[in-house]
């Protein structure tokens, strides 16, 4: 074999090391490394700058660095800052639109360290620009297919959701209209009579539920929260679970007396409880054990500041993808008719409203155990459960002003209260109440408005009521309002629609003129 001579190598050993270091940034063609001044003139290009720049050294060396800054950027002085920040904090990182010679923008990452000698001195700066418009528009368009999935999710949500309440709601409705329908026929015996009303009351109660599940799970539930004893709550609660688990769950309730006390809406809480033992329940249908514990939560991890309740169940267990869904409305694994997909839906809406958390613990054949943190009421006496009163008890008659704007319901409220014995008038709207009121301030004991009226809302009709008429107690009604969900009642009496004949009873039993000062 012939001998080829060897090409005659150059070794960088030899070269200096400002040398070398020269080679090192030179040779680099995805960054531009160089120079600048004290003033922001370029001192020194790199090869990588020249590449996606566009600029050779002998065009840019000398110019001022802010010529690869947009022109509104300069006139915001933009590039000015940079230096400045670079020089009184030690680095200037950003990312932002660069120009390239031939004009067009490029996205950029920009780092500036200052140079500064042994005493301190500036000297200049060392600038490193990284081009980041390919990076950015992948990233651009990958958020842009995760809101593409997003949307799509929530259209697929919407549609089950449409779905489901228009079924159930369809369902709750036939029984009403043919409720109603049987209540028409001549001839029609006591016990029938009093068995279709029975019908209708239940149905209109159960869809009162639907829709307060709904609200909860939006999160637009408008909550009357208060301090309460968590043993006290769940004590009360003990049976009514019991009768609802039926024998073949045995319950334990395992709740100490200094469990602490929670700030929430305890009606809601009480159907929060309720839904997840029911939930517990479907998923032990051989029997089993429910256990509910409460303690306050410390440390971190335990949301410190909160009280915890688990509901713990020794359940078929669901597998991960399940756990994933539980929380969606109208997602159930129950058979059709067995349930409505909403009840854990309330207990998610509940617990996030009040300001709390929910979590859930599960393995397939395992059980599962959802734990409430709901906030601790700090500071707050907590407020005995009362008995509701018989609604026979005899009302004192009252002058009622009611503002409704909507004929049907306003009509059937002035009914209801000349049921109750009381004098009732009626105003459509906030202005009119307001010029009723100016007539004869004297000539109403109580004001009982809507919330959700067309121009002054009843909130605000309440406070101007309070500011001019402050003996002059105001009663809120409402079935949804954003206001009252973000702002709360504003410390007036709120009664949810739909209301009843007792709700209004309880209303008037403790609601007088005299006592309006409170509100």
């Amino acid at each position: 074999m012939a001998n080829v001579p060897h090409k005659q190598e150059k070794s960088l050993s030899g070269v200096s090391g400002d040398r070398r270091f020269q080679l090192l940034v030179e040779a680099v063609r995805d960054y531009a490394i160089y120079l600048l001044d004290a003033d922001g003139h370029v001192a020194s290009w790199n090869s990588g700058a020249q590449r996606f720049k566009g600029y050779i050294a002998d065009e840019i060396l000398g110019s001022h660095f802010s010529r690869f800054y947009t022109e509104e950027d300069r006139a915001e002085g933009v590039p000015w800052r940079a230096l400045r920040i670079a020089a009184e904090e030690g680095k200037f990182e950003a990312e932002g639109w660069r120009v390239r010679k031939d004009g067009s923008n490029f996205w950029a990452s920009v780092v500036i360290d200052p140079i500064r000698d042994e005493d301190g001195v500036l000297l200049g700066y060392a600038k490193i620009t990284r081009d980041m418009t390919e990076r950015r528009r992948a990233q651009q368009e990958l958020d842009a297919a995760r809101e593409e999935l997003a949307q799509a999710q929530k259209m697929e949500a919407v549609g089950r959701l449409t779905g489901g309440v228009a079924h159930d709601f369809n369902n709750l409705l036939t029984v009403i209209r043919s409720s109603a329908d049987l209540l028409r026929r001549p001839g029609l015996a006591e016990e029938k009579r009093e068995r279709y009303l029975d019908a209708i009351v239940d149905t209109a109660d159960r869809a009162a539920q639907l829709t307060s599940q709904l609200l909860a799970f939006a999160r637009r539930q408008p909550l009357q929260s208060e301090a309460f004893s968590v043993a006290e709550r769940l004590g009360r609660l003990k049976q009514i679970l019991a009768t609802t688990l039926g024998a073949p769950v045995k319950l334990e309730v395992d709740v100490p007396e200094d469990a602490g006390a929670i700030f929430a809406d305890p009606n809601q809480f009480d159907t929060a409880i309720l839904n997840m033992a029911i939930n517990a329940r479907d998923a032990m249908p051989e029997g089993g054990r429910l256990r509910i514990a409460a303690e306050e939560a410390t440390g971190a991890a335990r949301q410190e500041g909160f009280v915890a309740v688990s509901i713990g169940d020794s359940g078929c267990g669901m597998d991960a993808d399940t756990v994933n869904r539980i929380f969606e409305p109208f997602f159930t694994t129950k058979e059709a008719g067995k349930g409505t997909g909403l009840g854990l839906s309330q207990v998610y809406g509940f617990a996030k409203q009040s300001g709390g958390e929910i979590a859930v613990e599960s393995r397939p054949g395992a059980g599962t155990t959802f734990t409430l943190h709901l906030p601790r009421a700090d500071g707050r006496a907590p407020v005995r459960a009362q008995e509701s009163e018989a609604l026979q008890e005899e009302l004192p008659q009252r002058r009622i002003l009611v503002v409704e704007d909507n004929l049907t319901v306003g009509e059937f409220a002035k009914a209801l209260l000349a049921e109750l014995g009381q004098q009732v008038s009626w105003a459509g709207d906030a202005p009119s109440a307001i010029a009723m009121i100016e007539g004869n301030p004297e000539e109403y004991d109580l004001v009982f408005s809507d919330v959700v009226m067309p121009g002054t809302n009843g909130i605000e009709l309440a406070q101007m009521i309070r500011a001019r008429w402050p003996e002059l107690p105001v009663v809120l009604t409402s079935g949804y309002s954003h206001v009252l969900a973000e702002q709360g009642s504003h410390g007036f009496e709120l009664l949810r629609k739909p209301y009843s004949i007792d709700g209004l009873a309880g209303i008037l039993r403790h609601r007088t003129r005299r006592s309006a000062a409170e509100a």
